[in-house]
């Protein structure tokens, strides 16, 4: 997980204008650990009883993250409530740092090992998002193809570098993987409204609602994309075989080609993201990306039947 940032850790300064903007006194404050961006990640009570949820974090722990908070702002903004998103309530850009006020959900992470009853939450509220989110209600600066293109293309990656610290299968299917990889943009195309980072930490089960958290990575793209990218980490936390959770899918109208292309670009990228140094103020993602990577790269020899 990333490194938290407890609310005494704050500069004073920047507490008291944080204090201000929710309009009353700050009595607890409960960092939450999960989740990988560096920074604050707390829930906050107020002398007036209210609560809210403040992440925030500073220029220097971490030169990307500002951005990525500015993004979700933007992204927030503008979501429907069909998204199953927190509000935002307000923003904080001074004095180096950037912070988000939202609501406090008053909820849990699914539990780990997953149960049936998280998990039939979470396929039908993600099927129902996908409806009620396509096309997409919001305009966003890339799509999942692009993304695909871009960002996640890791085979395609250790290729061209000559990339030697891979397992014996991957090393002896390397340029099948990335050819089938490259096939993923295309596979990726749609018109829904995506989160494109759901897994467990980033998801809060309040009663028999499911709220879906950290928005900064919304792209449009096909509406199976958000599930099939959570079924290596629910197989790694007690859940299904990634096959038997995207089982539950209806997915008659899609391509295996494409569906395969998918999961083989998953897997470059936890596989091959998994060999380069954490980043700053994140020391355990890699570690998590690697496991990751081991229960995707059996989910794609299982489908592809490579020897």
């Amino acid at each position: 997980m990333g490194v938290r940032v407890h609310w005494e850790e704050v500069p004073g300064s920047v507490r008291a204008a944080l204090e201000a903007r929710v309009g009353a006194p700050i009595v607890e404050a409960i960092t939450q650990p999960q989740g990988f961006s560096p920074g604050l990640a707390a829930r906050l009570r107020l002398d007036d009883g209210r609560r809210v949820f403040v992440k925030a974090v500073s220029e220097a722990a971490n030169p990307d993250t500002p951005d990525i908070h500015r993004r979700e702002a933007r992204i927030l903004a503008a979501l429907p409530a069909s998204a199953h998103a927190p509000r935002l309530l307000w923003t904080f850009d001074e004095q180096g740092w950037v912070a988000l006020c939202l609501e406090d959900i008053d909820g849990r992470h699914p539990h780990e090992p997953w149960t049936e009853d998280d998990l039939n939450l979470v396929v039908e509220t993600f099927t129902r998002m996908a409806a009620d989110l396509t096309p997409s209600p919001i305009a966003v600066d890339e799509t999942a193809s692009q993304g695909f293109a871009r960002n996640i293309n890791g085979w395609q990656e250790a290729l061209q570098r000559g990339e030697d610290r891979l397992d014996a299968w991957c090393m002896r299917n390397l340029a099948r993987l990335a050819e089938l990889e490259s096939q993923a943009p295309r596979a990726a195309e749609g018109e829904t409204l995506l989160n494109f980072d759901a897994r467990a930490d980033n998801l809060l089960i309040a009663g028999d609602r499911l709220y879906v958290l950290d928005w900064p990575w919304a792209r449009t793209g096909a509406w199976w994309i958000d599930l099939f990218g959570m079924a290596p980490s629910v197989a790694m936390q007690g859940g299904p075989s990634p096959a038997d959770f995207v089982g539950r899918l209806d997915l008659s109208r899609v391509h295996k080609d494409e569906l395969d292309a998918v999961v083989c670009t998953l897997a470059g990228y936890f596989v091959v993201r998994a060999l380069e140094p954490p980043p700053p103020g994140i020391p355990t993602v890699r570690a998590f990306q690697a496991a990751q990577g081991r229960v995707t790269i059996a989910w794609l020899r299982e489908r592809t039947g490579w020897d």
